[in-house]
């Protein structure tokens, strides 16, 4: 599974973060590693240097073999916060839909 790592001109992104951020989805989402094939993490400070309770955006984008990708976003105060939620979204939307994809078969 690919994890690739994107941010805004807002979010300095360090290659402490990234390599952190990475093994936090990759052991989160790793009992549906053998059906992921990449992983797209984009964090956005959409106030930039205003700030806010909840301007962080933190969108991940799974690409599942079989399906059409599967995208949640999560908005928090902080980048940690913002990822963590993101993985709890996607966790519960890969259940879903793996779900549904196992009764067909």
């Amino acid at each position: 599974m690919i994890i690739q790592f994107n941010t805004d001109n807002n979010i300095t992104g360090s290659e402490e973060m990234n390599t952190e951020f990475k093994a936090l989805i990759s052991d989160k989402l790793s009992r549906f590693s053998a059906k992921l094939t990449r992983i797209e993490v984009h964090l956005v400070d959409e106030n930039g240097d205003k700030g806010g309770p909840n301007d962080v955006r933190c969108v991940l984008e799974a690409r599942v073999e079989g399906l059409q990708p599967i995208a949640v976003t999560n908005h928090s105060g902080a980048k940690r916060e913002a990822v963590d939620g993101a993985i709890h979204k996607l966790k519960s939307a890969l259940d879903s839909a793996l779900g549904r994809l196992n009764e067909h078969n």
